[in-house]
């Protein structure tokens, strides 16, 4: 194929005939037997794909299993591998993130769920699964990092792509930041009641804001995996999401542009939902224990609503209202840019152990 091209993926575009060619990066066995997986030691990096060239990556497919299926104390190995990807030689990653929050859940969990950019699949969501489209003009190279402690890892994965013979301008790149704040900054409860604690109070800044994105450049926001550990122990009222979306575009001050009205409202959910529920562009992986405790994930993709920004953006949230609670908040960003892009790490291991 020539080009990016300018249809789609849609079952519309389906009958328009192609000349594409289609390639893959996958773990099958060289031997030809049925050993179809790289095993991963502890420290070790392994490169699932180094592609030259110009291409773009559109479907991902992976699962991974503790060697002998004895995690031992690995047990929190999602959170141990990470994912890391660099496009067009850059000195620089565009995706780092923990294996199992790049798609979809977070806790170093897995659960079974549907939505049309990344979807985990049965048995219990061990089948991870990606359908962003991914272009790049001159390599791409997918890594695999491991961090566990003393347990081998069995991968077993596709690269899928189509090799072009150019890339066209204005396409951006694919990228995915983690973050995490355990916990973030609330406010003391003493001498407050239940209803002052979870409503009170007032946020004309958004500048304790928990911070999901902050790039700068010229690209758009495509979307979030949020996760939430609930850490208030209370019988009365705890819910979780009362924070409202704050996104900052192009250094705007306050109020922003696109200001919400709560984290589930985010989400395209209502009324402190809890339970699990899964669409093409918002969901609850994990909606968490009674009374909203314990452990819970959720997403929201802007495929059909990206957020453009010509020179920064800064995607943030409360952590409750006016960030009165105080919780562990983790989080995935995707978005597309130009390159080069402001280098971003990830925190180490013991920093993102659930």
């Amino acid at each position: 194929m020539t080009g990016y091209g300018t249809f789609g993926s849609s079952l519309r575009d389906l009958p328009r005939l192609r000349t594409s060619r289609r390639r893959r990066a996958s773990s099958w066995d060289r031997t030809g037997g049925n050993d179809d997986r790289v095993t991963v030691r502890p420290g070790e990096t392994v490169v699932l794909a180094d592609i030259a060239g110009a291409g773009s990556v559109n479907h991902v497919w992976m699962t991974v299993a503790p060697a002998g299926f004895d995690a031992g104390t690995d047990a929190d190995y999602l959170r141990r591998l990470v994912l890391r990807v660099t496009w067009d030689g850059a000195e620089h990653p565009s995706v780092l993130v923990p294996l199992g929050d790049f798609f979809g859940v977070g806790h170093a969990r897995t659960t079974n769920f549907v939505s049309a950019p990344l979807q985990m699949s049965p048995q219990d969501g061990k089948g991870f699964n990606s359908w962003f489209h991914m272009p790049f003009s001159d390599g791409a190279r997918f890594e695999l990092v491991s961090e566990c402690e003393q347990q081998d890892m069995w991968v077993y994965y596709y690269v899928d792509y189509d090799e072009l013979d150019e890339l066209e301008e204005g396409l951006g790149r694919f990228h995915a930041q983690w973050r995490r704040v355990n916990p973030t900054p609330g406010i003391s409860e003493q001498g407050l009641t239940n209803d002052e604690v979870q409503f009170g109070g007032t946020n004309l800044s958004g500048a304790e804001n928990y911070t999901i994105l902050e790039a700068r450049g010229r690209g758009h926001y495509v979307g979030c995996v949020l996760n939430v550990v609930n850490l208030r122990e209370t019988d009365e009222g705890n819910w979780y999401g009362e924070g409202d979306d704050m996104i900052f575009v192009d250094d705007e001050p306050f109020p922003p542009s696109l200001h919400g009205t709560g984290t589930e409202d985010y989400v395209n959910t209502a009324w402190c939902p809890s339970e699990p529920y899964s669409a093409p562009y918002h969901g609850i992986t994990l909606p968490g224990g009674p009374n909203w405790s314990g452990q819970i994930s959720v997403y929201r993709f802007h495929v059909e609503d990206p957020v453009p920004f010509t020179r920064s953006i800064r995607v943030s949230i409360e952590h409750g209202h006016a960030n009165r609670r105080s919780d562990d908040l983790s989080s995935v960003a995707y978005w597309y840019q130009e390159l080069p892009h402001v280098p971003f790490g990830l925190a180490p291991v013991e920093q993102r152990l659930p």
